[in-house]
């Protein structure tokens, strides 16, 4: 697969702690130069980002991050994101909720954070490193009825990112409403285009970028 297409799919994400100004302007410019799906940002830099790109890139943003257990700020979050210009939101889910049976919390949560969308694409990051196969299929019905529009592996700050495996457990138990998101550990091309050719629509990494350029694929 041509490196054009792939980054076409590519959410170029800078979500580290230290990452200031200067690193946030960067991605933006490297994904208007190399075309990519969106640049994934941390909230706080969603409204100068917007103003510095316009329209000429899509600006994601993440909810809840990374450990997903806030309580209704995240609507709170996703209001102030798209009222800041955020065209896409990646949200993490209450792992601990879910994992303590209460999957009935969990979706009524995301459709929340739906609502609060107006329209904005919106993905849940469901955390799969710390999911047992069964609560990974239930989170498959769990977006799938909450209207959200990806499904997506990972936060990348956990004990794991995606894998082959996941994503073909995705594909056997979502609805045709949802697609598919991978995120974390995205080494190489070749890890690219085998998410791709599973259905993802969508990769959550910097390093793809990074080897477009020609540099050292180290970092998310």
């Amino acid at each position: 697969m041509d490196i054009r297409e792939i980054l076409k799919k590519v959410d170029h994400t800078l979500l580290g702690v230290t990452a200031g100004w200067s690193d946030i302007e960067q991605i933006l410019i490297d994904a208007e130069k190399f075309g990519t799906a969106s640049a994934c940002i941390p909230p706080a830099f969603v409204k100068r980002a917007k103003e510095y790109v316009e329209d000429r890139v899509k600006i994601c943003t993440v909810i809840g991050f990374p450990n997903g257990y806030n309580t209704t700020a995240k609507v709170f979050e996703t209001e102030d994101a798209v009222a800041n210009g955020a065209d896409e939101i990646d949200m993490v889910i209450n792992v601990g909720e879910l994992k303590s049976g209460n999957t009935v919390y969990v979706e009524n949560e995301i459709k929340a954070v739906r609502a609060a969308c107006e329209g904005k694409i919106l993905k849940v990051i469901i955390e799969t490193c710390l999911l047992t196969e069964n609560e990974k299929i239930a989170m498959c019905d769990i977006v799938t009825r909450s209207g959200a529009d990806y499904i997506k592996t990972s936060t990348g700050f956990s004990t794991g990112g995606a894998t082959f495996d996941d994503i073909k457990l995705f594909s056997e138990h979502i609805g045709s409403n949802v697609k598919m998101k991978a995120a974390g550990g995205i080494s190489s091309l070749e890890d690219a285009e085998k998410f791709i050719s599973l259905g993802c629509d969508r990769l959550g990494t910097s390093r793809i970028v990074k080897l477009a350029k020609g540099l050292d694929a180290s970092g998310y």
